[in-house]
């Protein structure tokens, strides 16, 4: 995978929290095949059906239980649980993202882990040009009208404090565009989408419309990839900031080809208002903010990724896009509470979170 490069360290034991959604079992994938990893402690709120090589896990809610002994004897912890929904409860978000991140991170250090890397995001970023792509060095103070970008604004400055005083903990922060996969759809639609909105939809033959705006253009990994390049840095050299995104960038013009959609120009302040409009109406899940983030959110420059992780993504965003689509479509999950399709999870079983 990737023409792996093996961690350096041998017999690593190493927690994930947020195990069980798109980007945790993800990494369960890519550690099951690195033979330095001996063990791995999934942490989740809800424990999963589904059974993944070398992990365990263990029920926890970041925002109130106990996590230095579940952080006990490990050689890294990884940090990639993220609640998205719901924006209309903005102080659940802040517990659960804000508070709960701050909670981890204070966990470590207590209990003496060396490593922590932590999924931050692209949305972290502060508004950019279209043009160019930025490298880790780029403000990260967040699109100011998104909870989910200021949210994750927030916790980089948490972790900015938390490496200033803990030096003795290596960190790496990853910062993804878009994470898709097949077995994350139903996730994906419910957290975005909302049950009103039939599956066929998603069909790519369906899709013959196309919004049009200069700024519309975004960026997108496979959650494979992100699974690798959170294996990769655990290679002990490894600090810092990695952007993680795949070619190519995806604007209105690249979608309209792939699908063969006509282009309708659109102004922001039309997609704006009917993304606030169905949200309001609870028709959607997406609230006006994630307009503002895609059309001022810089691209993302994932040089620095190539050249010291090695990381080198076997997927398009264009195929990770077209994945999740099909996998939509056809009702695609796996057997853990945030990716299990309704009619294998009960209605009390389901969250806002994604990983």
């Amino acid at each position: 995978m990737n023409g792996r490069s093996e961690s350096v360290v041998a017999n690593v034991r190493i927690a994930i929290v947020g195990a069980t959604g798109n980007v945790g079992t993800s990494i369960l994938r890519a550690l099951a095949s690195d033979p330095n990893v001996e063990a791995v402690r999934g942490i989740a709120r809800r424990l999963p059906r589904a059974s993944f090589p070398k992990a365990e896990f263990r029920a926890a809610d970041v925002a109130v239980d106990a996590l230095e002994p579940l952080f006990e004897g490990m050689d890294a912890v990884m940090h990639v649980a993220w609640q998205i929904q719901s924006a209309h409860d903005p102080e659940e978000l802040e517990r659960s993202n804000v508070r709960g991140s701050e909670r981890v991170f204070a966990a470590v250090a207590a209990a003496g882990v060396p490593t922590l890397i932590y999924s931050s995001s692209i949305g972290a970023y502060s508004p950019g040009t279209k043009d160019q792509k930025v490298d880790e060095s780029w403000p990260t103070e967040g699109i100011p009208s998104s909870l989910y970008s200021l949210q994750k604004a927030r916790v980089e400055r948490l972790l900015d404090e938390f490496e200033a005083a803990h030096p003795e903990v290596r960190c790496v922060r990853m910062r993804p565009a878009l994470i898709f996969k097949r077995d994350a759809a139903t996730e994906i639609r419910r957290l975005f989408a909302g049950p009103w909105v039939p599956r066929f939809l998603f069909s790519r033959r369906l899709l013959r419309v196309m919004p049009y705006h200069p700024r519309f253009c975004f960026q997108a990994v496979h959650s494979f990839d992100v699974g690798e390049a959170f294996r990769l840095a655990l290679a002990p050299n490894i600090r810092g900031a990695f952007n993680l995104a795949s070619q190519p960038v995806m604007s209105s013009v690249v979608l309209a080809s792939a699908f063969g959609a006509r282009l309708i120009p659109m102004s922001e302040a039309v997609m704006r208002g009917l993304a606030a409009t169905t949200w309001r109406l609870r028709l959607q899940h997406s609230d006006p903010g994630w307009v503002d983030l895609a059309l001022h959110s810089p691209l993302v420059d994932p040089t620095r990724a190539r050249t010291e992780l090695n990381w080198r993504p076997v997927y398009s965003g264009l195929d990770a896009l077209l994945e999740l689509l099909d996998g939509i479509r056809d009702g695609a999950g796996i057997a853990t509470p945030p990716l299990a399709p309704p009619w294998r999870i009960s209605a009390n079983t389901r969250d806002g979170h994604a990983a």
